[in-house]
């Protein structure tokens, strides 16, 4: 599903962002990437999603070779992986059925497939009955719900969750973990991004631990050992 071979990312001669990572994810499994703040985890999420160009080695997603990715063919990559935020990112003058059907919009999606996807998504979120109400009217919990509703609505093979609780409290934090495991179970892939240390270690699932810019442990049932 995921595969990283020797990859390589330097920002400059003196800074290295991502030294030989090689890692495999494969369909279907939950993995936490953890590490502290500026070991590298955000640029791999980066070089996951386009984002950022690695300089060495090459990174395959689904079986496409995206070391090369170019710009046009970034949104056809977005729609395999499904991207959630610390910040939500939700436009505050659209409801978040709007926001939500704004993801289709962008991709060409017509309103009769609009109207037949957004109200399921949000259903699976538990966001149904809280369609017409604007970001500033719900809760954060709430809010990350309708970020998620908005990566699923291309039915992503991968889903990429990057801090989805760091704006939250502990309560909304755990019901968006619940949620990805549920998601998890529909086969999707997660990816859990995260610096959470109670969160990784109830869940007792794979863990990769990041430390400037290397990968330091993989454990296949892991704790956050940072």
């Amino acid at each position: 599903m995921i595969k990283f071979e020797n990859v390589i990312k330097l920002y400059s001669e003196n800074i290295t962002a991502l030294n030989r990572i090689n890692l495999h994810i494969k369909p279907g499994e939950f993995v936490s990437i953890v590490g502290q703040s500026g070991t590298g985890k955000t640029t791999l999420v980066k070089t996951m999603i386009g984002d950022e160009k690695i300089d060495k080695g090459s990174i395959t997603i689904g079986g496409w070779d995206i070391t090369d990715i170019t710009q046009s063919e970034v949104p056809m990559l977005r729609r395999q992986i499904g991207v959630i935020f610390q910040d939500f990112k939700l436009l505050n003058k659209k409801t978040l059925f709007e926001n939500v059907a704004f993801a289709m919009q962008v991709c060409g999606g017509s309103s009769k497939k609009i109207n037949t996807i957004v109200p399921h998504v949000m259903k699976i979120v538990g966001l149904q009955k809280k369609m017409d109400r604007y970001p500033q009217e719900v809760s954060g919990g709430e809010s990350q719900r309708a970020a998620i509703a908005r990566a699923l609505v291309h039915r992503p093979k991968i889903l990429l969750a990057d801090e989805p609780t760091g704006n939250l409290d502990s309560l909304n934090a755990n019901e968006i973990i619940e949620l990805l495991l549920r998601i998890n179970k529909f086969g999707t892939t997660v990816i859990l991004v995260t610096h959470n240390r109670e969160i990784v270690n109830r869940l007792k699932r794979r863990v990769v631990t990041i430390d400037n810019g290397t990968i330091i442990s993989d454990q296949a049932v892991g704790r956050y050992i940072l």
